[in-house]
């Protein structure tokens, strides 16, 4: 089977290369740097080495591809978000397309319900809209929750305030960590086993605010550390501070909203997986977040 990743050898793709490469597939990686493509050969793949902002690079990348695992880069410093997502997205529909594509696993995310109000993530409900549009495609749509990867944003909040905390958290926050998810999209592209367009949610545990500052922070030797819910404008003035745009500051603090007042997460406790992923919180705090803490 000939197989497309995007998202380079990122720390979701990068599994999902290695265990379709040991199954024997042929395997072309789409990375925007040319600097890969060595450690990408080095897997056994082929690297597709050019931009998913360009149409024709897309459509020339996907030719002969039996199934395509897609995920729309983060493009930092972006001042219209929800346009770059849809240009990216356009592409990959009109290569599938080309191509006659026949099978798809898309990374979207918790909160892709809802359409308008989750922040970053209201493109990638419109992704899986597109993806619809197409006659005789079959579609897995993996929708994570929270990843654990974003914990490491708060490393510097407890070393320069003693606390962890955002516009949220006072409720359960659905975490999932990044080795579930390629395990999850690896066993999806291995079997090719679901028609029309099917949704499966991935989560690894679910943790309070309190909780997760208390397991984070007894991995770093400060077992007191409270995780603090601030208001919308401290939250968005932090990461301003931080460095990131007015846009993806203000993308950020609605989807902390949305986790806040529940809804970003609603589908996902009505449609809850039986199994959740084998890492939990504190596997992540003493093998990832603590040595992070330490360097």
């Amino acid at each position: 089977m000939n197989y497309v990743i995007t998202g380079s050898i990122g720390h979701i793709s990068k599994p999902v290369v290695e265990g379709l490469v040991k199954a024997n597939h042929t395997v072309t990686v789409i990375t925007s740097k040319a600097e890969n493509a060595e450690a990408i050969k080095n897997l056994g793949a082929s690297a597709a080495v050019g931009s998913v902002e360009d149409a024709a690079f897309v459509t020339e990348s996907f030719a002969g591809a039996d199934a395509v695992y897609l995920m729309i880069p983060p493009k930092w410093g972006v001042t219209d978000w929800r346009g770059f997502q849809n240009e990216v997205a356009d592409n990959y529909i009109a290569a599938i397309r080309a191509n006659n594509v026949p099978y798809v696993v898309l990374l979207s995310s918790i909160g892709a319900h809802m359409g308008n109000g989750a922040g970053p993530v209201d493109g990638l409900h419109d992704m899986e809209q597109k993806l619809k549009t197409v006659e005789g495609l079959n579609v897995k749509v993996l929708r994570p929750s929270y990843f654990m990867y974003n914990l490491f944003n708060m490393v510097g909040m407890v070393k320069g305030m003693g606390m962890m905390g955002s516009n949220f958290g006072d409720d359960k926050l659905v975490l999932v960590h990044t080795d579930d998810i390629a395990q999850v999209a690896l066993q999806n592209l291995l079997n090719l086993d679901f028609t029309g367009t099917q949704i499966q949610y991935i989560a690894s545990d679910e943790r309070t605010g309190a909780e997760i500052a208390k397991v984070l922070g007894e991995a770093v030797g400060k077992p007191e550390t409270p995780w603090v819910v601030f208001s919308d404008e401290q939250s968005k003035q932090g990461m301003l501070g931080a460095g990131l745009n007015d846009e993806m500051a203000n993308g950020y603090t609605t989807m902390g909203v949305a986790l806040r007042e529940g809804t970003m997460q609603a589908d996902y406790f009505e449609n809850r997986p039986v199994t959740l992923g084998k890492t939990k919180l504190e596997d992540f705090a003493k093998n990832e977040f603590a040595p992070a803490f330490n360097a």
